[in-house]
């Protein structure tokens, strides 16, 4: 099921629906027999989540070939956002990310104090 939803969630962000596909790529569903369960952090994630709940719905049940796969949104406020606050921590992200960023940085004699 985690594999058509992120291949769903990629589809979407090819097609530059990049807010949807980041909605898809929060955190990781919940399956639960047939019922999938995603938790967004506030109500407006989740209204923007349900105007593609169809064609997500539609995929998933084509895909796995089980037409009773029903998604239940749960908002959860408390659930916090990884955020990235000074330079250091943008810098590791951005390695996380692509290692060669650190190639970059020493070939340029890039310093983050600057």
């Amino acid at each position: 099921m985690l594999l058509y939803w992120n291949k769903y969630a990629q589809r979407l962000g090819d097609k530059g629906y990049k807010i949807m596909e980041s909605l898809l790529l929060i955190n990781d569903p919940k399956l639960n027999g047939t019922a999938i369960t995603i938790e967004l952090p506030n109500e407006g994630s989740k209204l923007d989540f349900e105007k593609e709940l169809n064609g997500l719905l539609g995929h998933l049940k084509g895909h796995l070939h089980n037409h009773d796969i029903t998604i239940e949104v749960i908002v959860n406020e408390s659930v916090e956002s990884k955020r990235n606050f000074n330079d250091q921590d943008r810098y590791n992200r951005l390695l996380e990310i692509n290692p060669n960023i650190e190639l970059l940085r020493t070939t340029f004699g890039l310093d983050l104090d600057a």
